[in-house]
């Protein structure tokens, strides 16, 4: 709590606007802290609630938190995609899709978190093309969440090259006239590819990330974006996620 409070504070001296929506002591939700799993936010003003493989992790879904949102901001729709759990379909939010709001293609790197069919419906619905690709971690596993591989911001992107084992997501965004940032198996291990640019231009990654980084990779970072890095290790060590994973953006209009 204190590392999350911290970062709250962090963000907000920065200048950006945190909705905390607190939880509550029952049902237990040990992961409530990573809410971009099971919700994101779109300019058209849909609410995309998705299907989550781990059903401790369902009761995280909280629509006392979209009515707060309704309260300061228009939400046209909310597209309820948990029905699919049922049939042993997943697709964790923007743990699993990586959006470029650019090109406005979704990248996705499959695994049984993420449903390529799902990802396809998500798709059509706010006008992206899916870009899928298969990577593999350190002991050959699948990545199962795309957001700590990859982080795309206007004029750079981060990605994990070496681990990606089929299609060319790096070359797909090279194309789009960014820098791109290569970092390795191990750095990526300290969660240096779980990255979120918010505000245009200020960078978030633990300090775990940035430790990871070679001077170089932050020289490249530093041209685009200032860097804020919370020290959030038992978040980081306990839960298994890091920065990205603990912000949901918000791109709905403002009433």
């Amino acid at each position: 709590m204190a590392e999350f409070e911290n970062f709250v504070e962090c963000l907000e001296a920065k200048g950006v606007n945190v909705l905390v929506i607190e939880d509550s002591v029952v049902p237990l939700r040990p992961d409530a802290v990573f809410p971009n799993n099971w919700l994101s936010l779109h300019e058209t003003g849909d609410v995309i609630l998705y299907p989550m493989a781990t059903p401790n992790r369902r009761s995280e879904r909280r629509l006392d938190g979209i009515e707060r949102l309704r309260a300061e901001f228009l939400v046209r729709d909310v597209i309820d995609l948990t029905k699919f759990e049922h049939e042993g379909k997943y697709l964790e939010g923007t743990g699993s899709i990586v959006f470029d709001h650019i090109t406005r293609i979704a990248f996705a790197c499959l695994s049984f978190r993420t449903d390529t069919t799902l990802l396809d419906l998500v798709c059509e619905r706010v006008g992206y093309a899916p870009y899928s690709f298969r990577a593999v971690d350190r002991a050959g596993l699948e990545i199962y969440h795309t957001n700590v591989m990859m982080c795309i911001a206007t004029e750079f992107a981060v990605i994990c090259a070496e681990c990606i084992s089929s299609g060319s997501p790096a070359e797909r965004l090279a194309e789009s006239g960014r820098e791109i940032v290569e970092i390795t198996v191990d750095q990526m291990h300290d969660f240096a590819g779980n990255m979120l640019v918010v505000r245009d231009n200020l960078l978030l990654m633990s300090q775990r990330a940035r430790c990871a980084l070679r001077e170089e990779q932050i020289r490249v970072l530093e041209k685009y974006c200032e860097i804020l890095s919370p020290n959030i290790p038992t978040i980081e060590t306990v839960g298994g996620g890091s920065v990205r994973c603990m912000i949901a953006e918000n791109f709905l209009p403002k009433l």
